[in-house]
C-alpha cells in the first residue's frame, strides 16, 4: 500500500511544485530554496540531535519553549517548515541558533537524502503531519519518532478509517504519539495504535509564555488608536474580510467610532485586504507604514509578523479567524490568555478540545454566521462588566490547564536519554566499520 502511495506521490510532484509557483506569485518566498524540498541541499544540513517538523507559524510558536528548553540541554536542532512564514518566524525566533530547512517531499529516496544528510537520534513531528514514507525511513535507520501535541479531527480519522491496514502500519511505526486529549486518544487506539504508545499530555498551547513587556506594549498601541471600542479579527482567511467588513459596518451603526483591527493569515495577501478595505468606503491606517490612524479610521490593517500578540491584549473583543469558513479555525488560547472574550465561528474543528473547554469555561462564544457575530460584538462591545467576566474565565480556563509542555519535555528528555543509552556501543561500532549504512533506496 506505501509503494501505491508513493506511486501516487510521483505523480502529484509536477503539482506540488505547480502550486509552489503559483503562490510565488503573491509570496516570491515560495520561489525559493526547492532543492531541499527535494532532497537536494546547498550546503547540506548538519548532522543534529532533535529534527524538529513545524508546519507553519503557529506550529513554531508552539514549539518554541520545547526548542529552548533542548538548546539548554545542550542538544542541536534543525527544524523543519513547509511555508516561508514559519521559517522567518522561526529565525526572528532564534537566529542562527537552530538549522532551518524547508520540509522534503514524502518520497523514499528525498527522505533518505535528507536522513542521511541530518542524522537526528529523535524526530519531533508536530501536531497532525503523518508521513508514510518518512517514517519508513526513520524505522530503517533505528530513528524514533514521536507525534507531539498530536489532534486528530473526527474528519480526518474518518479519512484515515479508509484505509485501515495501511494506516495502522503507518500509525505503529511512531515510538510515541503524546495527544491533546481523551477524545484524540480514542481516535488513534481507533486506528490501530496500541494504547501503551499512546498519551495523553494535554496542549502546549496552554503553556504560552506572555512577554513582560506584553501589556505596556498593548497600553501603548491602545492609547495611539484612542478612546473607543476596539475588536480584533485574527488570522482571517480568504472568503471571511468581506463578511467580517459587512460584520463591522452593522457595528459601526452602534458604535461609529469602532475600530476593527483585521490581521490576515497570510502575509501575501495584506495588500488585497488593504484594497478590499478600500472598496468598501473604510478609512483604513497599515501597521506596517507606521499608521495608527484617527476617529475617522475604520480598520487597522495589522500587516506585521509577530505583533498579533499585541493586537489582542490592546484589544477589547476578539474574533478567531479561518472559522467562518470551513478551514477549521486558529488559536483560541492567544486571546484567552490575556483576558479578552473570544468569538469563534461555526467551523473549530482544528481546535475542537479547546473550543469545547472554553465554551464550557463560558470564556469564548460561537455563532453561526456574519450577522450573529455583528449582534454579539455590538452586545459585548456595550457591556465592559460582561466582557470582564468572559474575559477573566479565559485566562483562569488557560491558567487551570497549563503542565503540557512540562509532561511533554519529560517524554522527549527521556526518550533522548535511552537513545544516548544505546547508542554509546553501537556508534564505536559503526566507527570501527567505516560509516554509517546507506540507505537502501526508493520505495
Amino acid at each position: 500500500m506505501r509503494h501505491l502511495y508513493s506511486a501516487l506521490l510521483w505523480l502529484l510532484l509536477p503539482g506540488l511544485l505547480l502550486r509552489l509557483l503559483w503562490r510565488s506569485r503573491r509570496a516570491p518566498a515560495y520561489r525559493e530554496r526547492w532543492g531541499e524540498r527535494l532532497g537536494l541541499f546547498h550546503p547540506p544540513p548538519q548532522p543534529v540531535d532533535v529534527w524538529l517538523h513545524a508546519v507553519s507559524v503557529g506550529e513554531v510558536q508552539a514549539a518554541q519553549p520545547l526548542i529552548r528548553h533542548l538548546l539548554r540541554g545542550g542538544y542541536s536542532v534543525l527544524v523543519t517548515t513547509t511555508t516561508p512564514t514559519g521559517a522567518r518566524r522561526l529565525h526572528d525566533l532564534f537566529g542562527d541558533a537552530v538549522q532551518h530547512r524547508y520540509t522534503p517531499f514524502d518520497l523514499g529516496w528525498v527522505m533518505g537524502r535528507f536522513l542521511g544528510a541530518a542524522r537526528p537520534r529523535l524526530v519531533l513531528v508536530m501536531e497532525t503531519e503523518i508521513w508514510p514514507n518518512m517514517l519508513a525511513a526513520c524505522a530503517r535507520r533505528g530513528v524514533d519518532v514521536m507525534l507531539i501535541n498530536a489532534r486528530l479531527s473526527a474528519r480526518s480519522a474518518r479519512g484515515y478509517a479508509r484505509a485501515p491496514r495501511f494506516s495502522a502500519e503507518t500509525m505503529q511505526r511512531f515510538a510515541c504519539i503524546a495527544v491533546q486529549g481523551p477524545v484524540d486518544a480514542a481516535r488513534f487506539r481507533a486506528l490501530g495504535v496500541a494504547p501503551a504508545r499512546i498519551v495523553v499530555t494535554g496542549s502546549i498551547k496552554f503553556d504560552v509564555q506572555l512577554p513582560a513587556s506584553l501589556m505596556d506594549r498593548a497600553e501603548v498601541m491602545r492609547l495611539g488608536w484612542g478612546n473607543r471600542p476596539v475588536w480584533v479579527a485574527a488570522s482571517t482567511h480568504e472568503g471571511e474580510e468581506e463578511p467580517l467588513l459587512a460584520a463591522h459596518a452593522r457595528v459601526r451603526q452602534a458604535y461609529p467610532n469602532a475600530l476593527l483591527v483585521l490581521v490576515p493569515r497570510h502575509p501575501e495577501r495584506f495588500d488585497r485586504v488593504a484594497m478590499l478595505v478600500a472598496r468598501q468606503g473604510m478609512g483604513l491606517a497599515r501597521r506596517s507604514l507606521g499608521e495608527l490612524g484617527d476617529e475617522r479610521t475604520a480598520v487597522f490593517l495589522g500587516d506585521t509578523m509577530g505583533e498579533l500578540p499585541v493586537f489582542l491584549a490592546a484589544a477589547d473583543v476578539a474574533f478567531v479567524g479561518g472559522s467562518l469558513i470551513p478551514h477549521g479555525g486558529h488559536n483560541l488560547l492567544e486571546p484567552a490568555a490575556v483576558g479578552v472574550p473570544v468569538l469563534i465561528g461555526p467551523h473549530s474543528f482544528n481546535f475542537a478540545e479547546i473550543t469545547r473547554l472554553l465554551l464550557a469555561r463560558q470564556a469564548a462564544m460561537q455563532v453561526a454566521d456574519a450577522d450573529a457575530l455583528a449582534q454579539a460584538l455590538t452586545r459585548l462591545l456595550g457591556d465592559a462588566a460582561e466582557r470582564a467576566r468572559i474575559g477573566e474565565n479565559g485566562r483562569r480556563a488557560v491558567e487551570s490547564n497549563r503542565g503540557a509542555l512540562d509532561r511533554l519535555i519529560g517524554l522527549v528528555d527521556a526518550r533522548l536519554e535511552e537513545g544516548r543509552s544505546a547508542a554509546a556501543p553501537a556508534s564505536t561500532a559503526e566507527d570501527t566499520a567505516g560509516g554509517v549504512a546507506a540507505d537502501p533506496g526508493p520505495d
